[in-house]
């Protein structure tokens, strides 16, 4: 299952983390592109500088033509000479690439740029489009992609130019203005997608409006301009797009390559069983896959010691329970082949010590095993240090008196010892620390139960008054099975398993167990000390 899985998604040869990096990268910078090549702002501040240029020139044009092509009759008022203004709309509109059309005060068309021999003509004047390119095609594409953002984003209707082919005022709002005294612009759409400009002013002669000039011009150039902004983005964005796709390798690389590197070791790691194989060390990096790959490198070596104690653990089971069974079947094979009531009630007692030392080997092996899953299940509290200690005096008290032993507890009330953790295996510890004082001790001894606040800890120590610890097994006393009973105490009585979990039980509250001797002044051993180091709350 784990290998079509893993081909399944790396089909095309690609990490799905390195998929999700470009995507993001690569999206935020689509959106940034499409906002820039839109330039609908940009194009509206062309149109305006336009606009208020072509007015200029208008005003400056219907200037001339109120100068220069009018006539006074006194009986008539002020007139417009049409043949000098027609010639004259001509010269101008040459000098100025712009349209220029001429409306008398009636809104019939005088002159038109255009045509030749005035209205009527058979001469007009148009260009011809010059071949179309590469360039223009995109100009087409930009174009029908401002056309959909137009109508997503914009509400702005732009009537089209419509040209009659008798032309009035009445077609152009701007001229029927301009006859009535005002000046006015419009912007129209174009049959190719372009637009036209026109201005609209007043020819007047002394305050009195004798006709219209109204002057048109493509979006040739401003379209250009907006073109070659939208190339220059684009090349921008080409360079950034490279770019953003090179980093976003890079980083996808740096992220997704230790990762797959970490799950193939990880895999050859759970399938190999001579640990031929181990997790990639990544310490150099000083980020967190780094910190990952040190936690699996802790993690698997966390394992496999853990894997070897439960092989040791086993093993010294095996050997422990070996004994008494071995005890235990030759006493019943000796049992079956003697009649003597004696010896064969001896042999019994002997089943029976048997029986019952496998019966707390079992009942301790089990209490060890399920040791660790017990903790990680139950729910930590605030313990008073202080009062668990005298409630484990009181307690105990009657047990000490039974083998002639005194307990003492001696306990700093100045500072207050609350710890967290699990009172009842904190009580397991020390009860067995006391059981433990109790059997080295002889009779008349006195054990103490000494506990005080030192910065942030609290430190508990069991004291008695035995034989002490031989020199130098002050550590091995916590190993499982170790054994150093006292010569006269009944064999098999204790499995050697309770320092092992006592030991075991305060390193999983985060507190430390040893053990040493006490020393006279002369230096004999007066006893052993037992000290249980617990962080406070």
């Amino acid at each position: 299952m784990p290998g079509p899985t893993r081909r399944r998604r790396r089909r095309f040869g690609i990490s799905p983390i390195t998929l999700r990096i470009l995507a993001v990268n690569l999206l935020a910078l689509a959106f940034l592109f499409a906002g820039m090549m839109y330039l609908n702002e940009y194009r509206r501040g062309l149109i305006a500088a336009e606009l208020a240029t072509m007015r200029s020139e208008a005003n400056l044009f219907a200037a001339a033509i109120g100068e220069s092509t009018t006539f006074a009759d006194p009986t008539k008022g002020e007139g417009l000479i049409t043949l000098m203004a027609q010639q004259m709309v001509r010269r101008m509109a040459d000098t100025s690439r712009l349209r220029a059309r001429l409306f008398d005060d009636n809104g019939l068309l005088v002159a038109d740029s255009l045509l030749l021999g005035g209205p009527g003509g058979v001469v007009q004047i148009e260009e011809l489009p010059p071949p179309r390119t590469e360039r223009e095609q995109l100009t087409d594409l930009l174009a029908i992609y401002d056309r959909i953002l137009a109508r997503l984003w914009s509400r702005e209707d732009v009537p089209a130019y419509v040209e009659n082919p008798i032309q009035r005022a009445r077609d152009y709002p701007e001229v029927m203005l301009a006859i009535s005294g005002e000046s006015a612009t419009t912007v129209r759409s174009a049959a190719d997608g372009g637009m036209v400009l026109s201005v609209a002013v007043p020819v007047q002669r002394y305050k009195q409006v004798l006709a219209a000039l109204m002057l048109t011009r493509g979006s040739s150039e401003i379209d250009a301009a907006v073109l070659q902004v939208r190339l220059d983005v684009l090349k921008w964005f080409l360079v950034a797009l490279a770019v953003t796709v090179l980093m976003s390798t890079y980083l996808a690389g740096t992220i997704a390559r230790p990762i797959r590197l970490l799950a193939a070791a990880a895999e050859r790691v759970r399938r190999d069983r001579h640990r031929r194989y181990s997790i990639p060390d990544f310490g150099r990096r000083r980020d967190e896959i780094g910190q990952l790959a040190a936690a699996l490198r802790e993690m698997t070596q966390t394992l496999w010691l853990r894997i070897d104690a439960n092989e040791r653990f086993a093993a010294d089971v095996a050997h422990e329970m070996k004994n008494p069974l071995s005890s235990l079947r030759s006493a019943v094979e000796t049992a079956a082949r003697i009649n003597d009531p004696d010896r064969r009630r001896k042999l019994m007692n002997i089943i029976l010590d048997d029986v019952g030392r496998l019966d707390r080997l079992i009942s301790d092996i089990s209490d060890a095993s399920r040791l660790d899953a017990e903790l990680s299940r139950e729910s930590s509290a605030t313990v008073d240090v202080r009062q668990m200690l005298a409630t484990i005096v009181e307690v105990t008290e009657i047990t000490a008196q039974q083998q002639r032993a005194r307990l003492v507890l001696d306990v700093d009330g100045q500072r207050p010892m609350l710890v967290n953790g699990i009172e009842g295996r904190l009580v397991q510890v020390f009860r067995n620390l006391i059981a433990n004082a109790l059997s080295f001790s002889p009779p008349g001894s006195v054990i103490t139960l000494r506990a005080r606040r030192e910065n942030s800890s609290v430190v508990a120590e069991v004291l008695d008054q035995g034989p002490g610890i031989p020199e130098g097994r002050e550590s091995d006393i916590f190993q499982r099975f170790y054994s150093e009973r006292p010569q006269d105490e009944k064999f098999g009585q204790h499995s050697g398993l309770g320092l092992s979990i006592s030991k075991q039980i305060i390193e999983a509250h985060g507190g430390t167990l040893v053990a040493r001797n006490r020393r006279s002044p002369d230096g004999r051993s007066v006893g052993a000390c037992f000290v249980v180091t617990l962080p406070v709350e």
